[in-house]
C-alpha cells in the first residue's frame, strides 16, 4: 500500500473546509449594499458609486441573469448603470470646450 500524502483529501473537494471561507455578506445584504449606492451615486460621486452598485447587483443576483433575481439586486444594476451613463456624460459635458462649468 502506498503512504498516501494528503490521504482523503480529494473525497469531497468541495466541502465547506475545502473551500473560501464563508464570512461574507449574504446576497440579500448585498443587493441592498448596491441599492443605496445606485441611490446615493446620484447625489455624489456618480462615476464611483454607479459602478459599485452594478458589481453588488451582480454578486447579489450570483453572477446570472437566469434564475429567481431578488428585486433590489436587479434595481441596483438598473440604476447603477444608469447613474454610470449620467456621470460619463456629465463628465464629457465638463470636459467639452466652451461647454464646462465656467
Amino acid at each position: 500500500m502506498m503512504a498516501g500524502f494528503g490521504h482523503g483529501t480529494r473525497r469531497h473537494p468541495r466541502s465547506l473546509g475545502r473551500t473560501w471561507p464563508r464570512t461574507g455578506p449574504d446576497r440579500a445584504t448585498l443587493g441592498i449594499i448596491g441599492l443605496v449606492c445606485a441611490i446615493a451615486g446620484f447625489f455624489v460621486l456618480g462615476i464611483v458609486l454607479g459602478p459599485a452598485a452594478i458589481v453588488c447587483g451582480w454578486l447579489a443576483m450570483g453572477r446570472s441573469w437566469t434564475g429567481a433575481r431578488p428585486v433590489p439586486a436587479v434595481v441596483a444594476v438598473v440604476l447603477g448603470a444608469l447613474d454610470t451613463l449620467l456621470a460619463i456624460i456629465w463628465l464629457a459635458g465638463t470636459t467639452a470646450p466652451g461647454n464646462g462649468l465656467f
